[in-house]
């Protein structure tokens, strides 16, 4: 999954005709109610995926200094770098596409991408860790078990991992004019504008990086989930046979079922949010002229959607759909709004999950007859 804003095709085919680059300007518009419903969603997944983030941070910090807890450092982690995606990933990223050029100058062209790639790939790397963590409380309980330090080295290898796997991003990017330069249209609106684009020393190069992001970011992590909270479901219906042999209480055998079901919807989830995209990028890296249609950026940006709602879903598994986080909620909102509570509830683990980003300016990035 590259997130980054990728570079503009290049400019061999930009000696066409004034005619067609003026035609694409004239009918290739994206639909302004398409724009305006895009502009609105992407507004609530900001707000769903920053309030849900933020409360599971506020919540989690304060369960923190009554009881430590492995998984909620790890979930917090999570939350952390979900916070980055929204702010990093999707203000950037539409500005970028609708405007169809640069405006936030030659560092933030660089730190972006970078940035961005990093809340990726810590958000990814932390539902591995959790999974893992699920794996051994539930499928070897009494095997090796996390400690508070481990989870603290794990939350600084991960995102050490991750700052060091993104640095080509942050060295491959700068500003140029390069893909307005041949464009000559009736008026001179795009004067004096500049992308912000890669610079590989070679295809191959690109290539192999972008390829090994998707490995790293996408099929390795979804693989890992994967076997892991398979083992747990299959542990768990093994001891519901046990119980139901036992003619156990219902209780536990409802909770062990919805226990498999929220974990394979995490599963589900994860990859349904990021196939889209990374789909969408492998076809750019390997093949870009199959997205020269008209509509390529509307195509892009729904993509590019439904990653950024993972943002959103994390916090519902990991803590919305937790009765108890639900309480502490309310208390927190209480808090707020100034009312004292009259409860306190017992320290929980929050539970379980998650997913890479953009290709920036498609408008830019897509279309030869424009630069």
């Amino acid at each position: 999954m590259d997130v980054s804003l990728k570079q503009p095709a290049s400019n061999e085919t930009s000696a066409q005709s004034n005619n067609s680059t003026f035609s694409y300007f004239e009918f290739c518009q994206p639909p302004s109610l398409a724009l305006l419903l895009l502009l609105i969603a992407y507004t609530v997944v900001l707000i769903l995926g920053l309030f849900g983030n933020l409360s599971l941070i506020i919540i989690i910090f304060k369960k923190q200094r009554e009881a430590q807890n492995v998984t909620n450092i790890l979930i917090a982690n999570l939350s952390l770098s979900d916070i980055l995606v929204c702010v990093m990933c999707i203000p950037f990223t539409v500005v970028y596409t609708l405007m169809d050029h640069w405006i936030f100058g030659d560092t933030m062209c660089k730190l972006t991408s970078y940035i961005q790639s990093v809340s990726i790939s810590v958000s990814i790397f932390s539902l591995v860790l959790i999974a893992i963590e699920r794996y051994q409380l539930i499928v070897n309980p009494r095997g090796w078990k996390p400690s508070i330090s481990h989870a603290y080295w794990g939350v600084t290898f991960i995102w050490l991992i991750s700052l060091l796997l993104s640095i080509p991003l942050l060295l491959s990017y700068h500003l140029t004019d390069e893909p307005f330069r041949n464009l000559f249209l009736p008026t001179d609106i795009y004067a004096h504008r500049v992308a912000c684009i890669e610079n590989w020393p070679s295809k191959m190069n690109q290539l192999l990086f972008s390829t090994s992001l998707l490995m790293l970011q996408y099929f390795i992590p979804l693989t890992l989930i994967l076997i892991c909270y398979l083992k747990i479901v299959t542990c768990l219906r093994k001891r519901n046979r046990k119980v139901e042999r036992k003619r156990g209480n219902e209780s536990r055998i409802c909770e062990n079922k919805r226990i498999s079901t929220v974990l394979i919807s995490i599963v589900v989830t994860f990859g349904a949010c990021w196939l889209p995209l990374n789909i969408f990028n492998v076809i750019f890296d390997w093949y870009h002229e199959v997205l020269m249609s008209c509509h390529h950026d509307l195509v892009f940006v729904v993509c590019h959607l439904v990653a950024m709602i993972s943002t959103c879903i994390n916090p519902l598994f990991y803590g919305f759909l937790n009765k108890n986080f639900q309480k502490d909620l309310v208390m927190l909102i209480h808090r707020c709004c100034c009312f004292a509570p009259q409860e306190r509830y017992e320290n929980i683990a929050i539970s379980t999950m998650h997913t890479d980003e953009s290709k920036g300016s498609l408008k830019l990035a897509r279309i030869p007859t424009r630069i």
